[in-house]
């Protein structure tokens, strides 16, 4: 068994076997688990132990699947244990699965209290109600546990997912378990680590169970990457120079944050290229910045960034951009020019594959794919896929757990960052560093990876009484 917080970086297929058991076996056990049902409920009780050690009085609210198996399992070990497991079962158990039947009964034949109601007063609520099994709505008995359970002060394990929240998405619907830990069972999975799934989940646990995985995957959870190297022998030349393009009037402040992270980066030079044209030649706070009209700079053979406070000034410019720039990040007002123009689509079809990253909020995801913001944050994964596939080009969908996706890859789930990054002009900064980091030569969809990463891992480790800014998240770099 293993853990992974959603603000931890292990790098894993979300199918692969790749765990290191952390709890020892238990000295008093006597059976041998065999079915996965078994060696799930052992699994399920032996982590709550280690979170709630001290836990008497635990409520197993157990549903009509092979959830509710689990849970029943898991209450016959720590009845055997010396605990007092409550057992409240969800539905009729007379149409239980064999296996959950079987279990049902050896909860029964080791002591567990079964009760037609919750117990007034527990150490630790283990929710077997649903799992990645839910197919039907709530009904009244279950919503109204579910709205005690998020209520009680009382920590909550969940076995395989939080109930309602869907396994592959994440989406947590109109009521949801807000499990403070989840121990996924078999395969980790990608809902607990998007969307609602972050919250709702806690710190997450993996089990396989003892069981092969599969080796394909339609999701990977990202982690940090090896920091490039420098080589002595080396100049600014080396690393590559990132064109901003932004920064419309009233706006030029998104512009100037791009660059200070490109700078940070590790770009060799960074101009920037106002589209206010009334704006200022010198950023005071970072002179390092040159600043150019775009006409002329040499950009054909640059990393460009463009968009980033670019107003509605940024469409005219679009065009020779997508046509003849090397490497491009487009952000912000250039991916809502482009939503609006399909003349400028086919351009960014047209570009070399691999040349450009998008990374657009839900809200310009759903602008760019003609949905609406529900649709994109009700299945992420399938929304930055298809932005993918549809323009031929790295996509970051950004939010909790962003998604980075590109054609014929499997697409990244980003476990870093947290709310901190709410906040205007992350995004910009974001841009910023992706653009230094194409600019220096990396591999475009691992260095996108890398990028969101770290820009993710610094709001992790801010200082808990520091306000995060974008400024500060740019120096940081």
């Amino acid at each position: 068994m293993s853990r992974h917080s959603s603000h931890q970086s292990v790098a894993r297929l979300l199918f692969d076997n790749a765990t290191t058991r952390l709890l020892e076996q238990s000295a008093s056990l006597v059976l041998r688990p065999h079915s996965l049902m078994q060696r799930a409920g052992l699994a399920v009780a032996r982590l709550a132990m280690a979170i709630a050690p001290h836990a008497n009085v635990i409520w197993i609210p157990c549903g009509p699947g092979n959830n509710g198996g689990d849970g029943y399992e898991a209450a016959r070990h720590l009845r055997l244990w010396g605990k007092c497991p409550v057992v409240t079962s969800l539905g009729n158990t007379m149409h239980l699965p064999k296996d959950a039947d079987a279990a049902r009964k050896g909860a029964l034949e080791a002591g567990v209290c079964f009760s037609d109601s919750m117990p007034n007063q527990y150490d630790l609520c283990i929710d077997a109600l649903f799992g990645i099994g839910r197919i039907r709505p709530f009904d009244a008995t279950c919503s109204a546990w579910i709205q005690h359970i998020n209520y009680c002060p009382a920590p909550v394990l969940a076995i395989d997912v939080p109930s309602g929240l869907d396994a592959d998405t994440g989406s947590g619907g109109s009521l949801c378990i807000n499990a403070d830990v989840t121990l996924s069972l078999l395969t980790l999975k990608p809902g607990l680590f998007t969307a609602d799934g972050r919250e709702a989940s806690g710190d997450v646990w993996f089990d396989d169970l003892g069981i092969a995985q599969p080796t394909s995957a339609y999701a990977q959870l990202g982690g940090p990457l090896l920091p490039p190297s420098r080589a002595h022998n080396t100049h600014k030349g080396s690393y590559g120079d990132v064109t901003i393009v932004g920064g419309s009037p009233g706006m030029t402040g998104a512009a100037l944050l791009a660059g200070r992270a490109a700078l940070h980066g590790g770009a060799g030079r960074v101009y920037v290229s106002l589209l206010d044209c009334a704006a200022l030649a010198l950023d005071i706070g970072q002179t390092e910045l040159m600043f150019r009209p775009l006409s002329e700079l040499a950009y054909k053979s640059m990393t460009v960034v463009a968009g980033c406070g670019g107003g509605q000034a940024i469409a005219s410019h679009l065009a020779d951009i997508l046509d003849h720039s090397d490497r491009l990040v487009l952000d912000a007002d250039a991916l809502n020019a482009i939503a609006q123009d399909t003349t400028l689509q086919d351009r960014l079809r047209a570009r070399r594959v691999g040349a450009t990253v998008l990374t657009p909020h839900p809200l310009e995801a759903a602008h760019l794919l003609k949905l609406e913001t529900h649709a994109v944050q009700a299945n992420r994964l399938s929304a930055a896929q298809a932005l993918a596939d549809r323009f031929g080009c790295t996509i970051v969908l950004k939010g909790s757990g962003s998604i980075i996706a590109a054609p014929g890859v499997v697409p990244h789930i980003n476990p870093s960052g947290n709310a901190r990054l709410a906040s205007a002009g992350t995004g910009d900064v974001l841009a910023g560093l992706i653009g230094a980091r194409l600019a220096a030569g990396g591999e475009i969809f691992h260095s996108t990876c890398e990028s969101v990463y770290r820009h993710g891992a610094i709001a992790d480790t801010w200082p808990q009484r520091s306000t995060l800014t974008a400024q500060g998240l740019a120096r940081a770099l």
